[in-house]
């Protein structure tokens, strides 16, 4: 049996200012951006899928619906790495990200699993940039 990690949800502010950071700032593609209902309360929402160029697993920009999930906003995994950014050319990818605006928490450094930087994506989030 094959199984495949379709979405992963980021919970956002904003739809379009998410969509702006992960396609420029971070080069995603934008695979789907169609509307929606909340499922219990029926207001209307977005259905938003962005993924790295080239396919696997997509990220679901979900806009913060309510208190609870305004405060996770930011603080998905507790202040922890929480996600993981691989490319095949890291100088490049860094440097490019850096010129986008991207905000990095610290310099590169060498790990035995490859070079490494942590960095915020729009809502606060701490992502590995791995190389």
């Amino acid at each position: 049996m094959k199984m495949g990690l379709e979405y992963v949800t980021v919970i956002v502010d904003e739809y379009d200012p998410a969509i702006e950071f992960f396609t420029e700032a971070l080069g995603f593609e934008l695979v789907e951006d169609s509307p929606a209902l909340t499922s219990a309360e029926g207001r209307p929402k977005r259905w938003v899928v962005v993924r790295p160029p080239g396919g696997g697993t997509g990220l679901l920009l979900a806009r913060a619906d309510g208190e609870r999930q305004a405060a996770a906003v930011g603080d998905q995994m507790a202040g922890r790495v929480g996600f993981f950014l691989r490319v095949d050319d890291f100088d490049r990818a860094y440097a490019r990200m850096v010129e986008a605006g991207v905000r990095f928490v610290g310099e590169p450094r060498s790990e035995p699993y490859g070079r490494v930087a942590v960095f915020l994506d729009i809502a606060g989030n701490r992502w590995d940039l791995l190389g």
